[in-house]
């Protein structure tokens, strides 16, 4: 979608800091982090929230979740632990509509978030 920032970002319209790329997902760190590392997992496929996932996206899902796995560790993150979090919806601070994970880590991470 022309008018999604993440689409935009995938696609090398818009400039990012891309720390994996692959054929189903695209990795980056966020510009306004919240943690020391914080790193935004998406699908190159729009897909604008997690209501939207249907039974054809389970191993695209299953990619995200490894490749946090695989950015965390690349980032030196497995001894001290990461979280990795998708919010759906306006209320649950999803301010993007593209499916998308929030890995973070680097720090200690209270409960409840924010």
């Amino acid at each position: 979608m022309a008018d999604c920032i993440f689409c935009r970002i995938v696609s090398g319209e818009m400039p990012a800091e891309i720390v994996h790329k692959d054929d189903l997902v695209t990795a980056f760190r966020d510009v306004n982090p919240q943690a020391p590392t914080h790193v935004l997992v998406v699908p190159n496929k729009h897909i604008p929230a997690l209501t939207a996932l249907g039974d054809d996206e389970r191993r695209l899902v299953g990619h995200i979740i490894q490749t946090a796995v695989k950015v965390a560790e690349s980032e030196g993150l497995n001894e001290r632990g990461f979280r990795v979090v998708a919010n759906c919806g306006p209320e649950a601070g999803q301010s993007v509509d593209h499916v998308h994970f929030h890995l973070l880590g680097g720090r200690a991470l209270g409960w409840p978030p924010g």
